[in-house]
């Protein structure tokens, strides 16, 4: 188990501490959650500038880390809907894309062939965890500042603004489109064989 690897496991087991500490009441948790998600969005970064420096790239890691990032950003999208931010057919389009697309990566390793994440693939993970880390800060920013007109304006934002589910749709629209891509360059790859 490379320290790479590592990495990628500790941000899955902070994904659901961070979707526990969000849903929590208590303000100083959620300021907490936060935090959670902002070391675990570092680890995705570093990992992969770890193990490409050090020649750590291995077979399960190849796995691992964008599986990885797929939970984190699955549990934020799961509390962005709780919250009523996020419409229910966006998480589940974004869930089922996520899935699909991680059995079919694991029966790949299990047949012993590695498919590198394409470049699109990690432009939508950029993305997604943009626009969770940019949505959990405006959210925190409601509790450190105590403005009525500025709270009343971020809550236009997420809650009723065609601006927040534009972002969303983008971002939907994004994933289904790495997955159908990941899709067709599969089965490409099967004709070619």
């Amino acid at each position: 188990m490379t320290f790479p690897n590592q990495l990628s496991i500790v941000r899955i087991i902070l994904a659901p501490v961070f979707l526990f500490l969000a849903l929590s009441d208590n303000v100083n948790l959620f300021r907490v959650s936060f935090i959670v998600y902002f070391i675990a969005t570092i680890t995705d970064w570093y990992d992969g500038w770890y193990a490409r420096k050090y020649k750590r790239v291995t077979r399960i890691g190849v796995f691992l880390d964008p599986f990885a990032d797929k939970v984190l950003t699955t549990f934020a999208f799961i509390f962005f809907y709780i919250k009523n931010i996020m419409p229910l057919w966006m998480l589940i389009i974004i869930a089922m894309r996520d899935l699909i697309i991680t059995l079919l990566r694991s029966y790949d390793e299990y047949k012993g062939k590695t498919l590198k994440t394409s470049y699109i693939a990690k432009v939508k993970t950029f993305i997604q965890m943009t626009y969770i880390f940019v949505i959990l800060v405006l959210l925190n920013l409601q509790y450190i500042i105590y403005d009525d007109s500025f709270i009343a304006t971020i809550d236009y934002f997420l809650y009723k603004s065609n601006l927040n589910y534009i972002l969303l749709l983008l971002v939907t629209i994004l994933t289904l489109y790495t997955g159908v891509e990941y899709i067709i360059s599969k089965f490409q790859k099967i004709g070619n064989n």
